[in-house]
């Protein structure tokens, strides 16, 4: 079973998340940035879904953090911010993808196939 570290701080969304995924994956949580980054390199998971704003380390800092040991991890940047701008910030941070929420259901498991394969 593929292992999603899910870097989220809000309690409504990972029970959310929770709910859709845990049939089919592992799940890991971190609550802030700088529990992400370390539970990406002690932990091994195979693709991460990571809020973009977080306490203690947003997800743009935590992305780049990632990046500087792991490159190939999949990062699909998430984010209750649909404004023109945010999705490139996410991607030049070094996320793979980006998902607005709330999140589409269909489309977050596309975006798993895709990256997961």
């Amino acid at each position: 079973m593929k292992t999603i570290l899910v870097v989220e701080d809000t309690e409504l969304n990972i029970d959310l998340i929770t709910q859709l995924l845990e049939d089919e994956y592992n799940l890991l949580i971190a609550k802030d940035g700088a529990q992400g980054v370390e539970m990406a390199q002690t932990k091994n998971p195979d693709l991460i879904l990571m809020d973009m704003a977080l306490p203690i380390m947003d997800g743009y800092e935590a992305t780049r953090k990632i990046r500087e040991t792991n490159k190939s991890l999949p990062i699909i940047g998430l984010s209750s911010h649909a404004m023109s701008g945010d999705e490139v910030k996410a991607l030049e941070a070094g996320c793979n993808d980006y998902l607005t929420k709330p999140i589409n259901d269909k489309l977050l498991f596309d975006k798993l196939k895709e990256y997961l394969k």
